[in-house]
């Protein structure tokens, strides 16, 4: 089955403002909570496609791409979705991340816990700013840099404990890291408050990581990037965040790509654009040049009577497109260069030019103020 509009899923139109957009996914999901609908197992499709739907429209790059890819947006690219960082957060982590301080006593807020029915928590994504050259974003290349991530705590190994010591069973929730509470005509498990959902307490943290469990570590990490990238794209390298307690899986990486600027070329979409310099004789007589592109010299025909200004276009000659299909083209803008000094000779030919062309260049023209 396809999937619907996500405009046409919050119910607002394509030039809603982030406000609106909020306002209709707020609204959604607390009409299809799972913990409000118990009993109707299409609330929770209902709460996914909201959080989903509400997920790419509140992010200004991953909309823009949705308003010009539509669904095709989250394909494949790198690993990490075209749409910007692959797949989709948790329903109920996007909306106790958003809601949490003011509706965590109702639905349990505070995003993914240690302990209780969800399991242990994914580690933080990190998110990395990354420049590359036109040339490299041209053919792909891998790429290593360097991130500062936590890791477990060699001391503790994670378990946030003094040697000698382990976690202990909250007595509030007896390790379940939620308790019930009763809400009108519904009962509603939250957030254990004593614990914060992890089912265990410390009595006495590990001094090295302060009872963290995790402790922050420089590390190299190599990340491929795809031939073809180009600025506002975003790679997600999974399983490269921060390291998890409990056993929990490890965050990602989110690559953001920016290309540096070439002093040559100007890149749109995939094709590039350059000027070629050429002096009169060329344009006028016609001529063949060897022009540099990223992929090396190729040969272009200048045919006699060329105007400054005037446009070639050599295909396959830009930048090679993400999904496949080949490459762009180069665009050349001629430009004639006129020369700022001559000498006697240059001079005296380019007058006997002008004589057999009917101008008198050496003729003095008269003035606003010369006699008639």
């Amino acid at each position: 089955m396809s999937k619907r509009d996500y405009y046409e899923v919050l119910g607002v139109e394509k030039a809603a403002t982030p406000e609106e957009i909020k306002k209709a996914y707020r609204k959604l999901a607390f009409k299809f909570h799972p913990d409000r609908n118990q009993d109707d197992a299409s609330a929770e499709t209902k709460f996914k496609e909201a959080a989903e739907a509400y997920e790419v429209l509140s992010d200004k790059e991953r909309r823009g791409r949705y308003d010009q890819y539509g669904h095709a947006a989250s394909g494949p690219m790198g690993g990490g979705g075209f749409g910007g960082g692959g797949g989709f957060s948790d329903p109920q982590d996007l909306f106790s991340n958003l809601f949490g301080d003011m509706f965590g006593d109702m639905f349990g807020g505070g995003g993914r816990r240690q302990g209780g029915r969800r399991g242990p928590a994914q580690g933080n994504s990190l998110r990395l700013k990354l420049n590359l050259t036109l040339a490299e974003a041209a053919t792909g290349v891998k790429k290593t840099v360097e991130i500062n991530r936590r890791e477990l705590c060699n001391t503790c190994s994670g378990s946030c404990c003094e040697k000698g010591t382990s976690p202990k069973a909250c007595t509030t929730c007896g390790g379940q890291g939620e308790v019930a509470q009763s809400q009108g005509f519904f009962s509603i498990r939250t957030v254990c408050p004593q614990c914060r959902g992890a089912g265990e307490v410390i009595e006495s943290p590990c001094n090295d990581c302060r009872g963290q469990g995790l402790v922050p570590k420089k590390t190299e990490i190599s990340v491929d990037i795809p031939a073809g990238i180009d600025t506002g794209h975003r790679l997600r390298v999974q399983g490269e965040g921060d390291a998890a307690l409990g056993g929990g899986p490890r965050g990602d990486l989110f690559v953001d790509v920016e290309l540096l600027d070439h002093k040559d070329f100007v890149r749109r979409d995939e094709d590039l654009y350059t000027e070629l310099s050429l002096s009169f004789p060329e344009v006028a007589l016609g001529t063949r040049v060897e022009v540099t592109t990223l992929g090396g010299a190729v040969e272009l025909k200048i045919p006699a009577g060329t105007q400054s200004g005037q446009v070639f276009r050599i295909p396959n000659q830009g930048m090679p497109r993400i999904r496949g299909g080949g490459k762009g083209s180069l665009y050349i803008t001629a430009m004639v260069d006129t020369p700022k000094k001559l000498s006697t000779e240059q001079r005296d030919l380019l007058s006997k030019l002008a004589e057999t062309m009917g101008k008198n260049v050496n003729k003095k023209k008269g003035g606003f103020f010369s006699k008639g």
